[in-house]
């Protein structure tokens, strides 16, 4: 018969659970995609070795941030993510999309485009959809709203400039910079992007606002009209 002191012994995960987390706590930038992950898992997976399934996971989708954004449909195929662990995967995106939108928000927007830039990729890099966002902006190119105007398939988002132009006018936004993703990851405008915003600001002009860009994301690339001379 055993004795008090006959403990049993922790699991082997146990220890590293613990480096892993001061690791983090001195020197965070110096761990790779996985183990990020794992410490994200380990509130959600709480007694199991998680390093196999975070390493599973950045294999499937390519990255931590391609991880968190991935359809929950997805994630669920693999053992281990739970209802919790999605729950947890969202926190984390929600609250570096809400950091990156506060560097943008606080500033003139034209001048603060490596934040700008950040929070466009954080924001839409990575969706598995294409997605048309506008940036309306007041006549100081502060930001008065950002806003997803449509939703469409992995190639392809239906663009109405009217409601652009419409949308514009009732927020008495002076200028815009048009933003979608390609989930390709490629972010080279195509004929239709550009073709789709020739009327955009064709629509525009008239009405006294000003399109600034339009700027295409890719995975960890971007495409500007702008510098490409497209606008």
């Amino acid at each position: 018969m055993g004795t008090r002191a006959e403990q049993k012994p922790k699991p082997h995960y146990h220890g590293h659970r613990e480096r892993l987390r001061t690791r983090f706590l001195k020197a965070p930038d110096s761990l790779p995609d996985y183990e990020f992950l794992e410490l994200i898992l380990f509130n959600a997976v709480p007694r199991r070795d998680v390093k196999a399934l975070a390493k599973e996971l950045i294999d499937r989708f390519g990255s931590y941030a391609a991880v968190l954004n991935a359809e929950p449909a997805l994630l669920r195929e693999f053992k281990g993510i739970s209802d919790r662990a999605l729950v947890e995967f969202r926190i984390v995106r929600e609250a570096s999309l809400r950091l990156a939108q506060k560097q943008v928000l606080k500033s003139e927007v034209i001048g603060s485009w490596a934040a700008l830039l950040d929070y466009c990729t954080a924001a839409m890099a990575h969706n598995p959809v294409e997605q048309f966002r506008i940036l309306f902006l007041d006549r100081k190119n502060h930001l008065i709203a950002d806003e997803v105007q449509q939703k469409g398939t992995i190639d392809h988002t239906p663009v109405y400039p009217r409601e652009v132009a419409k949308r514009a006018l009732e927020l008495n936004a002076s200028a815009l910079i048009l933003v979608h993703n390609h989930p390709s990851g490629d972010p080279t405008p195509s004929n239709a992007d550009i073709e789709m915003t020739k009327r955009i600001v064709e629509t525009a002009k008239p009405l006294g606002i000003e399109v600034h860009d339009h700027l295409v994301v890719g995975k960890g690339r971007h495409a500007s009209f702008r510098s490409l001379g497209l606008i």
